[in-house]
């Protein structure tokens, strides 16, 4: 991976919120910085995929297919309105550890 240098200002109230979360996630600002860029340009690139794919669409034979849905109830659990169990929360992948949280090194402010 080709990495490159950029200077960045941001806000002091923004970077004093950035520390704090990177101190409680135990990342650093750089890798918090590099991952909000990611997620901006993901959705951005999502957006543009959605509208060109609108474009494209056929309303009438969308709307034809929804009207051959079956007339039976949902199965249990499936209710619109059901709690939902969250599987992403404390989730890991097999073979990684859990980063220590980093204490910082930084005078407070």
């Amino acid at each position: 991976m080709t990495q490159s240098n950029y200077p960045l200002r941001l806000q002091a109230s923004l970077l004093d919120e950035v520390r704090r979360l990177v101190d409680e996630e135990g990342a650093s600002i750089n890798q918090f910085i590099n991952v909000a860029v990611a997620e901006k340009l993901s959705a951005l690139r999502l957006e543009s995929y959605f509208r060109k794919r609108l474009a494209r669409a056929e309303v009438r034979t969308a709307l034809a297919v929804l009207d051959r849905l079956g007339t039976e109830p949902p199965p249990p659990g499936d209710e619109v309105g059901a709690p939902q169990r969250s599987v992403v929360r404390g989730l890991r992948l097999a073979g990684t550890k859990q980063r220590p949280k980093r204490k910082s090194t930084r005078p407070k402010r």
